[in-house]
């Protein structure tokens, strides 16, 4: 650690009475103006938190609650039970209607029209009739047209441009067009090196006089404005703008010192002021009072309404077995006997003896009731 600070420190300027006279002010004054931004800043993120653990969770998860149970769901049985089975219904029809016929047409009319209707008599063509003539124009062209041509190129054109043409091109180039060329060059080059050597000559003087005028300029330049600019920077504005920046961090620091703790003043004034007494009042009068309405009232009420429903199931099975009863009664009033009973009648089980499948004619019947009815009488 003492080596960095000692690296650290290298890189600045040592102190001057300049930056020990305005290191405090500069403190203080950057501290008055920053611990209100601190305070805000720190209130405005916990206010974020809050929010976010109050407000913005529980509602993202409503949110995606109600979206997968009004949107998501209901889609993905419609795509499930619905649009897949039609879909692949339509998929079905289509390859029915359009694709299965255009096949069969390809198969079994196209292909069988094309090979035996027009490729095999094309290649019966090529092979016997086409081939043979062509081979016969083949030779005849080649002895007609090809031979005489190049006869005549082979024996009559190439000698003519060969010693007609390229021999005397090439005597001319050697012997006349190189040396001239070669004496052309020697000239212009000694011409060059002569207006080389006087132009350089001049550009050196031209050269030796800028350069004593650059510098003086530049030496006019460093002492009048680099030099006093410079100690301006290193003397004034680096240590003023060090000590602003230093001051800042520091101001950060204590305005987060401070406002911490205003924040943990206020959350025990809340605390003391409105969540000791709310779970005061919560421990012995709400839930007191609560169990008291859970035990005293809402317990007799519900037992009441339970027993309320059952008689009334049972009141209603009464009344469906006495209407039943007096249906059958009726109807036997009317046709005479139990022989001309309507199909739809439950008809009576003949009883069975234990151990056998016969029945028993002076046994009783079952009853007439329904296994639901049964079942409801029992519940009420």
């Amino acid at each position: 650690m003492d080596a960095s600070k000692h690296q650290t420190l290298e890189r600045y300027e040592p102190d001057t009475a300049l930056t020990r006279l305005i290191r405090i002010p500069v403190r203080i004054v950057v501290l008055v103006l920053v611990l209100p931004v601190r305070m805000v800043w720190d209130l405005l993120a916990a206010g974020w938190h809050a929010a976010d653990r109050s407000l913005l969770r529980p509602l993202g998860r409503g949110l995606a609650w109600l979206a997968d149970t009004l949107i998501l769901t209901p889609l993905s049985w419609l795509f499930t039970h619905v649009l897949t089975p039609l879909a692949l219904a339509v998929t079905w029809l289509a390859t029915a209607l359009f694709i299965w016929p255009w096949i069969g047409l390809w198969r079994y009319v196209v292909v069988p029209v094309a090979k035996y209707g027009v490729a095999v008599p094309l290649v019966w063509l090529y092979g016997t009739v086409l081939t043979p003539l062509g081979h016969g124009a083949a030779w005849l062209f080649t002895t007609l047209v090809v031979g005489p041509v190049v006869g005549l190129w082979r024996y009559a054109l190439v000698p003519a441009a060969r010693y007609g043409v390229v021999v005397p091109l090439v005597w001319l180039y050697g012997a006349v067009l190189t040396p001239l060329g070669r004496g052309t060059a020697w000239a212009l080059d000694r011409v060059w090196q002569g207006t080389a050597w006087v132009l350089g000559g001049v550009w050196k003087g031209i050269a030796a006089t800028g350069r004593g005028l650059g510098i003086v300029v530049t030496w006019l330049v460093m002492t009048l404005l680099v030099a006093p600019a410079s100690w301006l920077y290193r003397r004034v504005l680096a240590p003023v703008g060090r000590e602003i920046a230093d001051a800042a961090e520091v101001a950060w620091r204590i305005a987060g010192y401070l406002s911490r703790a205003v924040g943990r003043g206020i959350a025990w004034l809340f605390r003391h002021l409105i969540g000791v007494p709310v779970a005061w009042a919560y421990r012995t009068v709400c839930t007191p009072l609560g169990h008291f309405v859970r035990d005293a009232l809402w317990a007799p009420a519900r037992r009441a309404a339970l027993e309320a429903g059952r008689v009334a199931r049972g009141a209603l099975a009464t009344a469906r077995e006495t209407v039943r009863q007096a249906r059958r009664d009726a109807w036997r009033a009317l046709v005479g006997g139990t022989a001309g009973a309507r199909s739809g009648e439950p008809q009576g089980v003949p009883a069975r003896t234990l151990g056998s499948t016969t029945t028993v004619p002076s046994a009783a019947q079952a009853p007439e009731t329904s296994l639901l009815d049964e079942k409801l009488v029992k519940q009420g």
